[in-house]
């Protein structure tokens, strides 16, 4: 059996939509199970096209994959629909019966609580919806007559793969950072965003994985509220070329530095047991392209190697550009 989890290290938009769309051209998963919400977008270019994609998989991009929404999940059903549409997976789409969804007054309450605004949401209904699942009251995937030829029993669907021995993928979404638990509380988001969480929203025992793939951005970001250790102004940004617009809301992102100390403690909470880095071409723009570590300048190979040095986990994967094949892999 091999499972693999992909997590975020920081604030989200570490690139792990780069990553996954990478595992699916690379490695041709059978089954990837997405976890998370709405407010979350996972960015994957493929052949010139770009997709900003807030619940169907990454790997929609290997033809034979099984995508699955887990139990975890809070799903927006006209989202939902409309990304069923675009990817053409509607033949290979499943979306566990349990999952809860996200209602209109979800996202009227989400988009007019002045403490919600101030804590940065994006405004999908995310944590009201949250909020009404703990209470036991909200409606769930099997309640939605729309979503009824895609239900499934995620947990059990990706166990028996696990059992069958095939390549299964768990998809996180944001970053260690916003965690509830672990996060710079009270600007996080509504659940905890670690490798185990995604493990418990799919359904899968931390037995069962084998590797847990951490994700870092060659330098910091984040939207919204909240402290942003090394933060930068958005002169000094735009000058460096780190200049970013979130995927899923077409906020700014701010940005600072890399920092160690936070990569550190992102691993140990997480089990990382492999690193992914990307947008190093931004950071290093001579490795643009790059497919082998060899070609990386020496600054760039010290950056890698003090990353691994300071976290104790190697880094497999290194993006150097939009593209899923823009990657340099040293994996075993």
């Amino acid at each position: 059996m091999t499972c693999i989890v992909v997590a975020g290290a920081f604030w989200g938009d570490e690139g792990k939509g780069k990553i996954i769309s990478y595992l699916a051209v690379k490695d041709k998963p059978d089954v990837c199970v997405r976890t998370g919400s709405v407010n979350a977008a996972h960015t994957v270019f493929f052949q010139g096209k770009r997709y900003a994609l807030h619940m169907v998989p990454g790997a929609f991009l290997c033809e034979k994959c099984r995508l699955l929404i887990g139990a975890g999940a809070n799903v927006h059903v006209a989202q939902l629909l409309k990304e069923i549409e675009l990817t053409r997976v509607e033949n290979r789409i499943g979306v566990d019966k349990q999952a809860s969804i996200i209602e209109e007054k979800h996202s009227v309450q989400d988009r007019t609580s002045a403490h919600l605004k101030g804590l940065g949401t994006t405004g999908w209904g995310v944590g009201p919806a949250i909020e009404e699942r703990v209470r036991r009251t909200a409606k769930l995937a099997k309640d939605i007559p729309e979503l009824k030829p895609y239900l499934a029993d995620v947990a059990e669907e990706v166990n028996q793969a696990i059992d069958d021995g095939k390549l299964v993928i768990l998809e996180g979404t944001q970053g260690l950072m916003l965690s509830l638990f672990h996060g710079t509380y009270p600007y996080v988001t509504g659940r905890d965003t670690s490798a185990s969480a995604i493990c418990s929203e799919a359904g899968v025992g931390p037995t069962r994985v084998n590797e847990v793939i951490l994700v870092y951005k060659a330098f910091m970001t984040r939207v919204g509220a909240g402290p942003l250790p090394g933060e930068l102004s958005r002169e000094e940004t735009i000058k460096r070329g780190w200049f970013e617009l979130a995927a899923g809301t077409g906020r700014e992102r701010r940005s600072a530095p890399f920092d160690f100390e936070l990569a550190r403690k992102a691993a140990k909470i997480n089990g990382a047991t492999q690193a992914a880095v990307t947008k190093l071409d931004i950071l290093y723009p001579s490795c643009k392209g790059a497919r082998s570590y060899d070609e990386l300048p020496a600054e760039a190979k010290q950056f890698i190697e003090e990353i691994e040095k300071r976290t104790g986990v190697p880094v497999a994967l290194i993006g150097t550009g939009p593209e899923p094949l823009d990657i340099i892999d040293r994996r075993r």
